[in-house]
């Protein structure tokens, strides 16, 4: 292997753990403000039961990092598209509205045994929809800000 391919290599890593890296923190601003809407709601002693406790702490600790992974693996996608307010704006809150469904519809019902509300929509769910639409729309938006900084 030569030098000039080892430091493409080297150069493709860094960028992709940057990538990420840049993503999960946009996914920890984002988790945050949406962790207010949780609280507000009484939402997370929920979270918390897909580790077996009711602690509103525990439920913030899990919530949050749902938010980094999911932060992280939007960035992998949103580097990808121009680096345009719309755009990223737009692509976080679809992002988040997937995540909705993926998250608030199968698979926390799942989780907790409650598969009678896989793709149940109420109140709840609603709420749930504008706290992760919140998310998706501060992710993409802390993601570009971000990634224009170049941190």
């Amino acid at each position: 292997m030569t030098a000039a391919v080892q430091a493409a290599g080297t150069t493709q890593n860094t960028v992709l753990v940057k990538t990420i890296t840049t993503g999960t923190i946009a996914g920890l601003v984002g988790g945050s403000v949406f962790g207010v809407q949780m609280v507000a709601g009484n939402m997370l002693p929920m979270v918390a039961q897909m580790v077996g406790s009711t602690s509103v702490v525990v439920g913030f600790i899990v919530h949050m990092l749902i938010s980094a992974v999911i932060g992280g693996t939007f960035a992998l996608l949103a580097a990808r598209l121009p680096g345009v307010a719309a755009v990223q704006t737009g692509a976080g809150l679809l992002y988040g509205v997937v995540w909705w469904i993926l998250g608030a519809l199968i698979i926390m019902p799942l989780a907790l045994g409650m598969n009678d509300m896989v793709l149940q929509v109420g109140d709840m769910q609603w709420l749930s929809l504008v706290g992760h639409g919140f998310f998706g729309v501060v992710l993409g938006v802390t993601y570009l800000v971000l990634r224009r900084l170049d941190l």
